[in-house]
């Protein structure tokens, strides 16, 4: 179970894997590198092809138990982790099945915007070139300079949904002191260079796309499930549910896992 971007394993990707296991199935929530409990510096950094990586080695990890089937091993990508393990799928088939619940490819998001309908110019080029003057005045001595996830207090002007993440991340509601809600700045260059979804042909295994019906990221499932030239996918769409509210409020969670264990019974 892989969590979302500035999130930490005892968030929604520690729900879902207790929530799944009551099924029977051996799941493991795990920290990205640079975050939570995890090792790497400069910490809360957020590396996509570290973030790839670390779904390869932790199914190295799962194949040294006894109790675990190698050729029954599934994968959860949350948000972001939802590209990443499109990714790690994509590449490495010891995984035979993929789930996403909100699914994202980070690097999309970054260069199309949160709604996909932004342009270049309007979100990747400025986001640049403040990043070349970021590196310039750290690689000459000035202290790291961090960026944040999600807004840190409520605006009136904000989305329901940009609402929702600051609900989520910054409030009791699911706020973990590891989960700081910070990124390094210069992160967002390899951010930005990303892509996952990219590679529907190279995707062998079943897929499971699970999305709020008000997400205003649904057009990533959406696009990547219409991409992909299988017969073994499924978009399944949780009535009323925003992007966050797929981490960890009900019914939606219960709706997601049943799906889920229905999907990895058929196929794992």
């Amino acid at each position: 179970m892989g969590h979302p971007a500035g999130g930490v394993k005892e968030q929604t990707a520690g729900l879902h894997a207790e929530r799944l296991a009551k099924y029977g199935y051996v799941t493991i929530a795990f920290d990205a590198s640079y975050q939570g409990e995890s090792d790497g510096e400069p910490h809360h950094m957020e590396d996509p092809d570290s973030r790839v990586e670390d779904f390869r080695t932790t199914v190295d990890y799962l194949t040294t138990l006894p109790y675990v089937d190698n050729d029954r091993i599934g994968v959860l990508g949350i948000c972001a982790s939802g590209g990443y393990s499109f990714k790690a799928a994509a590449t490495d088939k010891r995984i035979k099945a993929l789930a996403t619940i909100s699914g994202a490819d980070i690097g999309l998001i970054f260069r199309r915007g949160w709604t996909g309908d932004q342009s270049l110019a309007d979100t990747a080029f400025p986001l640049l070139e403040t990043i070349a003057q970021v590196r310039t005045a750290e690689a000459n001595g000035a202290e790291i300079t961090y960026s944040t996830w999600v807004a840190n207090e409520l605006r009136d002007d904000m989305t329901e949904e940009a609402k929702q993440g600051h609900l989520y991340y910054r409030t009791p509601r699911a706020g973990h002191p590891r989960s700081t809600n910070q990124v390094p700045l210069v992160n967002f260059d390899r951010i930005l260079g990303f892509s996952a979804f990219n590679l529907t042909d190279l995707i062998t295994q079943p897929v499971l796309f699970i999305a709020g019906s008000k997400a205003l990221t649904l057009w990533e499932s959406q696009e990547t499930f219409d991409a992909l030239n299988r017969d073994d996918k499924e978009l399944f769409l949780v009535e009323g549910a925003n992007h966050f509210d797929m981490y960890d409020l009900e019914p939606y969670v219960t709706q997601s896992v049943e799906k889920m264990a229905e999907f990895f019974g058929k196929h794992l």
